[in-house]
């Protein structure tokens, strides 16, 4: 059955918006664009966004955020256990940064948790539980998340695979 609401919270996410200001030319901006999610993450993210599926929209970015770590630090954990490896204070196999002062080990334990806590909170449970289902910004808060991760793996000059 075809819930009414999720029908119309989708036409209404997807009909394009009037710039104030302009010369009534419509320009349509995707929710990806407006909450500055990373480009990285595979296109059919934003597909299953877009039709509606965002639990498997969150699902897809996370497996993405995990398969990354585990490609640019080479390790064959997944999930919860590889993010704490990858970036454990005391030897990890992805440096945020050069762990000289408390500050920087303490955001590298900081990201440790956000990672693993991520792969926990979110990616699990859409994963492993049938019929879990987000709201068009619950899914985009996620995403939002999966986006803060990988512009810090970036910062921290690993280079993206990059699916678009």
């Amino acid at each position: 059955m075809v819930d009414a609401l999720s029908v119309f919270e989708r036409i209404v996410r997807s009909t394009p918006k009037a710039e104030p200001g302009s010369t009534g030319q419509i320009v349509a901006e995707h929710p990806f664009e407006t909450h500055n999610i990373h480009p990285a993450l595979p296109v059919g993210v934003a597909k299953l966004f877009d039709d509606g599926h965002y639990a498997q929209a969150t699902f897809e970015a996370f497996k993405y955020v995990d398969k990354e770590v585990a490609r640019l630090s080479k390790c064959q954990e997944s999930g919860f256990k590889l993010m704490m490896a990858v970036f454990s204070e005391a030897s990890p196999m992805l440096k945020l940064n050069d762990l000289k002062s408390v500050t920087e080990k303490d955001e590298q334990k900081g990201f440790q948790f956000l990672f693993a806590g991520s792969m926990l909170a979110i990616r699990n449970p859409r994963g492993h539980n049938y019929g879990v289902r987000d709201t068009p910004d619950e899914c985009l808060d996620h995403l939002a998340l999966a986006s803060v991760l990988l512009r810090r793996l970036e910062a921290a000059n690993f280079k993206l695979k990059g699916a678009l």
